[in-house]
């Protein structure tokens, strides 16, 4: 039996000026007492800006590039989601209060909704953004495939919600200007997606420098081999087909499609791309972060 689609204003609500997930924000309050530790580390990024690529490289450089302690475990419990609550389904704070030190913690969180504890504990945090357009075109893509999520109507709609905000976590522009303002604090490293499909070695010394350890030729290597997009497609501890297909249809989309940058060109027609461009113009014109639409 098809079970119906859920409708927008069931699954999603506004929360403290964010468009939210409401499972997320029913236990706030255990978002908000999270207790961070010193030594956690934290993984921000806006949805489908290469969380799971960056955390997969993080993971590996913090197991000294052993890539079977990285393959004894799913990602995403690997690296727990801090606020993704589902009942008793998926609890990231329970999962990190179990995980022993040092942590690695994923959020999409904007700044001023992450836990203020990992501000006071001075917390590193890594910052990955990757160009509006092409998060645009991936998320699309992504909520077709999240069962529990109503399908967005048509690609020129959704890029319209996008626009204003009225997707899950709220604004793309108020999150990366949030996080292009905390970039200033010298404990968060802010990288681009652009960055790392242009030149993996460099951005991948780059967080081993952050993260206080010494790059060497053969684990810088090791890190490059086994985060390449096809190794990672297929490796089922990254793929997220370790994810119940009631949760996650991959035969609608796959979780990893084509992890590209330009693929935007193939999506949006013309008169919306003109109209996305000058919307973005004005969202962004007091902020000197800059974006590259392609390599």
């Amino acid at each position: 039996m098809e079970t119906s689609m859920p409708e927008y204003y069931e699954v999603f609500g506004e929360f403290r000026g964010v468009l939210m997930d409401k499972r997320f924000t029913k236990y706030w309050e255990d978002v908000e007492m999270f207790l961070a530790r010193p030594d956690d580390l934290v993984i921000a990024t806006y949805p489908k800006s290469g969380t799971t690529w960056i955390s997969e490289v993080v993971y590996m450089i913090y197991k000294e590039g052993d890539v079977e302690k990285c393959k004894e475990d799913a990602i995403f419990n690997r690296i727990p989601y801090l606020e993704c609550r589902n009942e008793d389904l998926i609890n990231g704070i329970k999962q990190l209060k179990e995980k022993e030190s040092p942590r690695i913690v994923k959020t999409h969180l904007p700044p001023k909704l992450l836990p203020a504890s990992f501000w006071e504990k001075n917390c590193k945090m890594i910052y990955l953004c990757r160009n509006a357009k092409d998060v645009a075109v991936s998320y699309y893509y992504f909520l077709l495939m999240i069962t529990s999520y109503p399908n967005p109507k048509s690609f020129s709609e959704f890029v319209e919600k996008f626009m204003q905000g009225q997707v899950p976590y709220g604004s793309w522009y108020d999150h990366v200007k949030a996080w292009w303002e905390k970039s200033k604090n010298s404990r968060v490293l802010f990288m681009f997606y652009e960055d790392m499909k242009e030149d993996i070695r460099r951005e991948v010394v780059k967080l081993i420098e952050f993260l206080e350890r010494k790059p060497s030729a053969e684990l810088v290597d090791r890190i490059v081999q086994h985060t390449s997009f096809q190794e990672m497609k297929n490796n089922p501890s990254t793929n997220y087909t370790m994810m119940p297909e009631e949760m996650m249809n991959q035969k609608v989309s796959p979780f990893m499609r084509k992890g590209i940058i330009g693929d935007w060109k193939n999506h949006f027609p013309e008169a919306l791309r003109e109209r996305f461009d000058e919307h973005y113009k004005q969202q962004m014109k007091d902020c000197t972060v800059k974006f590259r639409m392609e390599l």
